[in-house]
């Protein structure tokens, strides 16, 4: 945990911004995975960590936006469990950590939430996307849980966000540990990226060091040769001379904050003519938009300033035509990134993602865009100081993509058919970095991770 203050101060702003109800924060629970006791990897549930920070199942905390009275609800651990798992702190001693003087056994709750609905009080809760976590709010408001989603606290939602957007120092820290850990995790796979390897070998190395180093994976690492399928968490092909190995993989520091790297290797360690070309592309769009980035640029424009470089980039090997604005504004540049150029990172790898994208992207004025690609965008805002998000354009040969656009005759004005069918069995590249923005522009979080062809293909020596 932080010291107390950290979290004393998050729920003190937190009151600031709403003025009357309770705020009811329920924090996760184990979930088996295949029988009661064989249980899924425990993970807390950020909001509660973020304002409560105790990283125990079972528990919930109570803010009161009248009185100001917090209070936590969790049972202490008896003999029986103290058998299996040892000693245990006093749930009054994990509160104190946390800034918290008022503690309750958590069947109390009930009669908590009970006695605020009967007087009337309203009882704000984020959108809770567990189905044990459905049931626990949908038994405590008298409600029916599948409608906890929509029933959500839209101030207090948009109250945490507004909080969590913006980074303390000391989670910056964590963060730039949490690289440090991804850094040597690409390390390491850049060097095991040899013909004959399984992808299996180093997707299980790699994780290990997460573990080892960290709390584990921020999210299902991503490696395969077939680096055109975006999110691709199947690892049963073996290395071979000619293709690439997309890796996109994070840690977690121990006090569960996120990194999210990806680089592409060449399996044997040297890129061929045709890969380079592409490679110099993504990396100029990756490069330039990090030194671009500060305050008041937002991220939409920093995404269509990369895929502009793309565009240029395929338009001078041929595969794209034009002008290369038109392209961009019409989406013809879709074809090759599909998807936005990065989302903000903190607790989550996916920042506050469970509270939802539009909440945290978007908002009265910058609305989402239904074209394909820049809808995938997920954060569109302008940056400001204290701003943690990922750069990560990309290129990528999708044969479906290319057979259904041609099919269609999408944007033949712009792209050459012909010359990118010989490209369709490339697989596809990105580079993604941890970007801070501070007052005067922007820093990369933690160690790099070598990124140009030169320092790629030294490391895989």
């Amino acid at each position: 945990m932080f010291a107390k203050e950290v979290y004393i101060n998050r729920r003190k702003m937190l009151k600031s911004l709403l003025s009357d109800g309770i705020a009811l924060l329920v924090g996760n629970v184990e979930a088996p995975m295949n029988y009661p006791d064989n249980t899924y990897h425990w993970r807390q549930d950020s909001d509660f960590l973020y304002f409560f920070g105790i990283d125990l199942p079972g528990i919930a905390g109570v803010i009161d936006f009248s009185s100001g009275e917090e209070i936590i609800f969790g049972n202490d651990f008896d003999v029986d469990d103290i058998v299996w798992m040892g000693p245990q702190p006093l749930m009054a001693d994990l509160a104190r950590r946390a800034g918290v003087s008022v503690t309750r056994p958590f069947a109390k709750l009930e009669d908590y939430i009970h006695d605020a609905l009967n007087r009337g009080r309203v009882i704000h809760f984020l959108p809770p996307y567990r189905a044990e976590t459905k049931m626990t709010l949908g038994a405590l408001l008298r409600e029916n849980p599948c409608q906890m989603q929509t029933r959500a606290s839209e101030s207090l939602i948009r109250a945490v966000v507004s909080m969590r957007s913006i980074k303390e120092d000391v989670e910056i820290a964590e963060i730039e540990k949490a690289s440090d850990v991804a850094c040597e995790m690409q390390t390491t796979a850049m060097r095991m990226c040899k013909p004959g390897v399984t992808e299996k070998e180093i997707f299980g190395t790699i994780e290990g060091i997460a573990w080892a180093r960290g709390s584990g994976p921020s999210f299902p690492t991503i490696l395969s040769i077939n680096g055109q399928t975006l999110h691709n968490h199947v690892h049963v092909n073996i290395l071979k001379e000619g293709r690439m190995m997309v890796t996109d993989c994070g840690a977690e520091s121990d006090m569960h904050y996120a990194a999210d790297l990806t680089r592409t290797t060449p399996v044997g360690g040297r890129f061929s003519q045709r890969q380079s070309e592409i490679y110099e592309i993504v990396l100029k769009a990756n490069t330039e938009s990090i030194k671009r980035a500060g305050p008041g640029i937002s991220n939409r424009d920093l995404h269509l300033g990369a895929c502009a470089i793309i565009a240029a980039g395929l338009k001078d090997l041929g595969l794209m035509k034009g002008d290369v604005d038109e392209a961009v504004a019409a989406g013809a540049h879709a074809l090759f990134m599909p998807h936005g150029l990065g989302h903000m990172m903190g607790l989550d790898v996916h920042d506050m993602e469970g509270l939802g994208e539009n909440y945290v992207g978007y908002n009265d004025e910058v609305k989402r865009s239904t074209q394909f690609g820049l809808k995938s965008l997920r954060f569109a805002l302008p940056y400001k100081p204290g701003h943690v998000f990922t750069v990560e354009p990309g290129i990528y040969f999708i044969p479906e993509l290319f057979a259904k656009w041609k099919a269609d005759g999408l944007h033949s004005g712009f792209i050459n058919y012909e010359s990118v069918e010989k490209y369709l069995d490339f697989g596809g590249i990105r580079i993604e970095d941890d970007v801070l923005i501070t007052p005067d522009g922007s820093r990369m979080l933690g160690k790099t991770a070598p990124k140009t062809v030169a320092e790629i293909e030294d490391t895989c020596r």
